[in-house]
């Protein structure tokens, strides 16, 4: 995202959220998987993630006979309930308080039976789905600085603009100030019309950068840099380093 910016630090925290759109959800903001394609998941840095459900979501408007559920976490180790992992009897998977290194891929097992009417035989049937989740850097305040405008980015440069404009009467009022006080108590202060300025800038803090072909649905987001990369700075690309094996690295170590 490109915004209006006093300081990187203003542009962290103002940036809007580029949520997943090849993914099915539900009114209830359940995601589910897609038989055969990796669905996409941004999570917003120390949020929870949202419910990942293991089923497609025509497989979940049929009824489902002794249905069980096997998550596996990007660590390839099978996943349990814990004060960070929440897994419901119905399959439903909830990673909260989202870190940088718990980005990554996030597979569940589904198997259930089949039984056919004429002759009761039963079979099994399974079927695997596949999360990509990634985290976002996005600091408390976005969703409700934005949640009244369709797009992030003019609320985001609208504050801005409206910080400056205050910045600027600030200055203002104590050069008022300083002159209409006889004790002259007040440091001297002084501001130039028009000499307070503002420019444009695009981005991430380090550990995370863009990537418009990896992260096509959400290419102008500022997302955690990829195990073989790593970002240094507040530059949006990140930069390739085989020896990384970790999320969100901020060096080539």
């Amino acid at each position: 995202m490109r915004a209006w910016v006093l300081l990187s630090a203003v542009l962290w925290y103002l940036t809007g959220v580029g949520w997943q759109r090849n993914s099915e959800r539900t009114e209830k903001g359940f995601i589910y998987g897609k038989p055969g394609h990796p669905v996409k998941v941004y999570v917003k840095l120390h949020h929870n993630s949202p419910v990942l459900v293991c089923m497609d979501f025509k497989r979940a408007e049929k009824e489902t006979v002794d249905p069980t559920y096997l998550w596996v976490g990007p660590n390839e180790k099978q996943l349990s309930g814990s004060n960070r992992i929440n897994i419901t009897n119905t399959g439903k998977l909830t990673v909260k308080d989202f870190l940088e290194p718990l980005s990554g891929l996030y597979t569940c097992s589904f198997s259930y039976k089949t039984i056919k009417a004429e002759t009761q035989e039963e079979k099994i049937v399974k079927q695997r789905y596949d999360f990509m989740i990634f985290v976002n850097p996005f600091a408390p305040g976005w969703k409700g600085t934005c949640n009244e405008s369709t797009d992030c980015e003019d609320t985001t440069n609208h504050n801005i603009l409206q910080a400056r404009n205050r910045i600027e009467e600030f200055f203002r009022s104590q050069a008022y100030i300083f002159n209409h006080d006889l004790n002259k108590t007040l440091p001297a202060m002084h501001f130039v019309d028009h000499s307070f300025q503002i420019v444009r800038m695009d981005s991430c803090r380090p550990g995370f950068g863009k990537n418009e072909g990896l992260h096509s649905n959400c290419a102008t987001c500022c997302v955690v840099c990829s195990p073989g990369t790593f970002s240094p700075d507040v530059d949006v690309t990140c930069q390739t380093c085989i020896s990384v094996q970790i999320y969100g690295a901020k060096s080539c170590q």
